[in-house]
């Protein structure tokens, strides 16, 4: 295509990377190996990929954090956005602008040829261009779908983190928990540390770290972490952290996945020395939207983009944790290429409505389909609940709030795009007085 009709925007070039690949996803490294090299593109401080099911964003959240308070320069690449596709890329704690990104999509639409490029490939290579060309003394990239092959896989790490396993993505990643580890497991490079934050890992992951000589960090054997209800304590294979907070993140997870990042901090602690001090000043004060997010005011808002069966089991029992609320709404939509009755099922006890929502593409299950999934569940609340359906999110929460009186509470999950459609809208509170 001639220069003169590529985009000069950064959404004509993101509409441009949807149309270049007849496939959303075309598992493979070849073509990123192969325009990585024509791009020129190496990592000459330390990296760190995160790979998993659940608690990547948090995990990567938090190495992000703590190295800045420790003074250093920190590239992150994260996915997916909520709200704007700038979210994926940060700099030093920022966001990067969209002026920013637009030379290096240029660039790899310039070495790119003839390669079909997904729209993830091609969008992380224009990130992983910049954070290359850019003064920083620790790169984190987060793996998007299993590991193996995905793009990210192109970079090598100097540390991997493999968070917890799940059953998610079993057409592209395997049917059991064994397989889907299989692949998370291909982000490992020979004699580099791997920590594996989840308790109970796949047999298939040590198995691999075996084979190919990777030095394996397992919760329990070489890092853990003990607590009461006013602070905590982390212990590594040479070095403790007593006294800490508690992360500024909310949920159950949160110390499994801090517990790994202090563990890949002491695992890369020549390169990347911190002290005790960043460590409680960056758990302090990491932030991280949607993940199982309170929104102040009345009713209670919680955000969560818990996405398959293990995260919403783990949002139920946050849920749970809260303490009293007379009614819980739930705003909801998802793939359909999720185990949705799992869902539905496990949040079912906690839920008096259900605003179940369209979302804005393909893959989405219909409003009136999850309404008719939930009918033939014949799912229990804790009393008699109502089911209603809206064309986006935020129209379901608009729903959700006409419902509430001010001592409910709401929640928001199932996907990114449902709580970024929430998002992207501001949050609208409510004013109601009324007692259903």
């Amino acid at each position: 295509m001639n220069d003169t009709t590529l985009p000069d925007t950064l959404d004509g070039w993101l509409a441009r990377c949807e149309r270049l690949h007849p496939k959303e996803i075309d598992l493979g490294l070849e073509r990123v190996l192969l325009l990585k090299q024509r791009l020129g593109v190496e990592f000459r401080v330390p990296l760190i990929a995160v790979a998993g099911t659940n608690g990547k964003g948090s995990t990567c959240a938090m190495l992000e954090a703590i190295a800045l308070q420790a003074g250093y320069r920190v590239g992150l690449y994260a996915k997916p956005h909520l709200v704007h596709f700038e979210e994926r890329c940060r700099v030093n704690g920022r966001s990067v602008s969209a002026a920013e990104l637009l030379p290096h999509f240029a660039a790899v639409e310039q070495a790119r040829g003839e390669a079909g490029l997904t729209y993830f490939e091609f969008t992380t290579l224009a990130i992983a261009r910049l954070l290359s060309q850019t003064p920083l003394d620790l790169v984190i990239l987060e793996v998007g779908l299993g590991g193996r092959l995905d793009a990210v896989n192109a970079f090598d790490s100097d540390c991997a983190i493999i968070t917890s396993i799940a059953l998610d993505h079993v057409e592209y990643l395997g049917p059991d928990r064994e397989a889907i580890g299989r692949e998370k497991a291909g982000i490992m490079r020979t004699g580099k540390p791997v920590i594996v934050s989840d308790p109970e890992p796949p047999q298939s992951i040590s198995d691999r770290a075996t084979e190919i000589q990777a030095d394996l960090w397992l919760f329990g054997r070489d890092f853990n972490y003990s607590g009461d209800r006013q602070q905590w304590s982390w212990a590594g294979r040479s070095k403790r952290f007593n006294g800490l907070a508690y992360p500024a993140l909310r949920g159950i997870n949160q110390l499994l996945n801090a517990s790994g990042v202090l563990a890949a901090f002491e695992a890369l602690r020549e390169r990347l020395p911190i002290t005790a001090q960043a460590v409680r000043n960056g758990l302090a004060l990491v932030e991280l939207p949607g993940r199982f997010q309170i929104v102040p005011g009345q009713p209670t808002l919680v955000l969560d983009v818990a996405h398959n069966p293990h995260a919403v089991a783990a949002l139920a029992q946050n849920l749970d944790q809260m303490g009293f609320y007379p009614r819980t709404h739930a705003v909801f939509g998802a793939m359909h290429d999720k185990d949705l009755a799992a869902m539905l099922s496990r949040m079912a006890p906690l839920v008096d409505s259900w605003h179940f929502c369209d979302l804005p593409l393909p893959r989405a299950a219909g409003a009136q389909a999850l309404r008719e999934l939930h009918a033939s569940l014949a799912l229990a609340g804790p009393g008699p609940v109502v089911v209603e359906s809206y064309a986006d999110p935020s129209s379901a929460l608009r729903g959700a709030l006409a419902q509430a009186d001010p001592a409910d509470r709401i929640v928001v999950f199932g996907s990114f795009y449902t709580v970024g459609g929430v998002l992207k809208v501001g949050l609208p509170r409510s004013s109601t007085t009324h007692v259903g």
